[in-house]
């Protein structure tokens, strides 16, 4: 009996044993999934530099101006709404300045977000940002457009104009005619559009309006608004001349 006992005993040791080295390999499988770092971003936030967020990407939806970003911060889970780009699943991305809109309605994809952060510094090079430590402007870089030339508005002035003689038209209302190469819908309680006329002013050629109309791009308009200079709205969102609360005069729709 004995003999028996002793082989018994032996059997339950080694079967504890194989049972505890599966429970550990699983404990060690999640651990690997979730990452080094137990967040589901995989992005440890002491590896950061100060000021910087990390996100790992769970899907990417693509509209007509903005790529719409659902991620992993630690271990939540957020939505970005960034200037079109390409990413995908599982790519790292990095940004330091966001401003958050709460009840966003996209009309775009018809849906409605609780929170989400519209930010414009994004990369998924954080050694670039980490070099630089630059402060984003927020503004949107719009590729100037050789081909626009556009003729001036009556008694108007033309977008060279106000950006050379920026300090001479500050809170003045003006009347500048021009393209429209990009619009975004609803930010900050405003439209934003980007005006372009074929001149150039102190090394600017794009001029950026709020309104409260809705355009499409490609139509060419006369809008009338007040000059402000040096806007910061907070949150990296901040330009140096900004046509404000304008309306047009007249509208020519896109070809």
């Amino acid at each position: 009996m004995d003999i028996f006992a002793k082989k018994n005993k032996t059997t339950d040791m080694k079967l504890l044993t194989g049972i505890s080295g599966f429970f550990l390999s699983i404990i060690v499988i999640s651990v690997l999934l979730t990452g080094c770092n137990g967040t589901k971003s995989g992005i440890s936030e002491k590896d950061l530099p100060a000021g910087v967020r990390g996100i790992k990407v769970i899907e990417a939806i693509q509209t007509s101006n903005y790529t719409y970003i659902q991620a992993y911060e630690n271990n939540e889970t957020i939505w970005l709404a960034v200037n079109r780009m390409e990413t995908k699943p599982g790519d790292l991305l990095y940004f330091k300045n966001s401003m958050e809109m709460k009840d966003f309605h996209s009309k775009e994809l018809n849906r409605d977000f609780p929170s989400i952060l519209f930010v414009q510094d994004i990369t998924n090079h954080l050694v670039t940002m980490e070099e630089t430590g630059k402060k984003s402007t927020g503004k949107i870089q719009v590729q100037r457009f050789e081909s626009i030339k556009v003729e001036p508005a009556k008694d108007g002035i033309t977008i060279g104009e106000l950006f050379n003689n920026k300090d001479k038209y500050e809170g003045k209302k003006v009347k500048i005619r021009g393209t429209i190469v990009k619009f975004n819908a609803n930010i900050m309680k405003k439209n934003w559009l980007h005006l372009q006329d074929g001149t150039k002013g102190d090394g600017s050629y794009d001029l950026t309006v709020t309104t409260s109309e809705i355009f499409s791009e490609g139509m060419i308009a006369t809008f009338e608004g007040t000059v402000a200079l040096n806007k910061d709205f907070g949150a990296g969102y901040a330009y140096d001349v900004l046509l404000e609360d304008a309306s047009a005069i007249d509208v020519a729709s896109a070809n």
